[in-house]
């Protein structure tokens, strides 16, 4: 049947975190114990409050019909209350949010609004896996500059600048990032606004989703520079910081061109986000924040734990990741080494050797731009943290 599909989705890669994890959850449903460490979800339950919220509104019986599609405004008017007063973007207003069905597909809307074909779009790579296969479905020729281990896997605004041609459309960054885990700092983010402020429509994705669990202190935004809020699409939800990973609410903040055709390609594509979620979202950013700040509490000390695991394995390398729940080391000391009826010839090969060997699964860093690496979530209790790590270097141990 393949003769039948398009090219479109016979040129699209799969998701690699979720291939994994479907792998993980094959290999589980046989019974074998495995440790799942590749998807980049809170092991923590929603929040109760924002259970509640939930709860109270069905019993309401106002929010089965379809929602507007741009969000309920008192949600969107939260929203942007939020980003005046802990973002600084002092120009953010309700008509310039657009909710979603999530981060990603907030991600997907924009560059579906932004993109012609041959549109350039720089990423900052390591990458989230999923933005340089949008960018190609929407027509657009993903340019990555690379941050290496060195300097905590950050590109540089010099670096930005020298990718810059005229094709260039946009570009993307997170922060904190998935999968390093590494946040741009205010001088480094202003750095980069000014190389983009000397281009005239060139605008920038700004993907905050990890905001909450940023261990360097306050997330900087760099739509609140001056002269950036109409150059930049900021682009956050509530899966990360609310452990809310499966009631798909996330949103843009954008100039109101932007959010206006964001809005437009929404309602023929999805219409509004589900009613009773974004009542939900509305609790989580209106309501008690203490319980986002818990969770970040526990992967603060999951990272110390497992930072001085990976320390106690030769051959690994790895940085200090200063939000998020991800290590990202490199791994090429293994490569070209062999046990059990494995060659580890790259990190693919790396990550199959480990789950077929030591039960645990991660995912390989060539699908996030670095194939010298691989991606470990630290998204998991802290027992299996310890047991993931004793299997890792028990199996990694035994290449030779």
């Amino acid at each position: 049947m393949n003769s039948i599909l398009s090219d479109r989705i016979l040129n699209m890669e799969e998701s690699a975190t979720l291939a994994m994890a479907k792998k993980a959850r094959e290999l589980k449903s046989q019974g074998i114990d495995i440790i799942g460490l590749s998807l980049g979800e809170p092991d923590f339950k929603t929040p109760k409050h924002i259970q509640e919220a939930a709860k109270a509104a069905i019993d309401e019986g106002k929010y089965f019909s379809y929602p507007p599609v741009a969000g309920y405004q008192d949600l969107r008017e939260a929203i942007s209350k939020k980003l005046r007063e802990e973002n600084n973007i002092s120009e953010a207003k309700a008509e310039n949010i657009v909710v979603s069905t999530g981060a990603k597909h907030s991600i997907a809307n924009t560059f579906m609004c932004l993109i012609n074909e041959g549109d350039e779009v720089v990423i900052f790579s390591p990458y989230w896996v999923s933005y340089a296969e949008i960018i190609k479905l929407a027509g657009g020729v993903p340019v990555l500059i690379e941050g290496t281990l060195e300097n905590n896997f950050k590109a540089t605004a010099e670096q930005l600048e020298a990718a810059l041609t005229d094709k260039t459309k946009a570009i993307i960054y997170s922060s904190p990032c998935n999968p390093t885990g590494s946040v741009f700092s205010q001088s480094e983010l202003e750095a980069i606004a000014d190389v983009v402020k000397k281009r005239e429509n060139l605008v920038v994705i700004a993907d905050e989703i990890y905001e909450l669990i940023n261990f360097t202190g306050k997330n900087f935004s760099i739509a609140s520079l001056p002269g950036m809020f109409e150059r930049t699409i900021t682009v956050n939800g509530f899966s990360k910081g609310y452990a809310m990973t499966g009631w798909r609410v996330g949103y843009i903040c954008a100039p109101l061109a932007i959010a206006k055709a964001v809005e437009k390609i929404q309602g023929q594509f999805t219409s509004g986000g589900t009613g009773i979620a974004q009542r939900a979202a509305l609790a989580g950013i209106a309501g008690d924040q203490q319980p986002s700040k818990d969770m970040a509490d526990a992967y603060f000390k999951r990272r110390a734990i497992v930072l001085e695991l990976l320390q106690q394995i030769p051959g690994i390398k790895t940085h200090i990741p200063e939000g998020a729940f991800y290590f990202f080391p490199d791994v090429t000391a293994f490569f070209g080494k062999s046990a059990h009826g494995h060659t580890v010839k790259d990190a693919d090969d790396l990550c199959l050797y480990l789950l077929d060997i030591a039960n645990v699964s991660l995912v390989t860093g060539a699908a996030f731009g670095a194939p010298n690496c691989v991606r470990l979530s630290y998204a998991a209790s802290e027992e299996e943290l310890v047991e993931a790590m004793k299997r890792i270097k028990k199996a990694l141990g035994e290449l030779a």
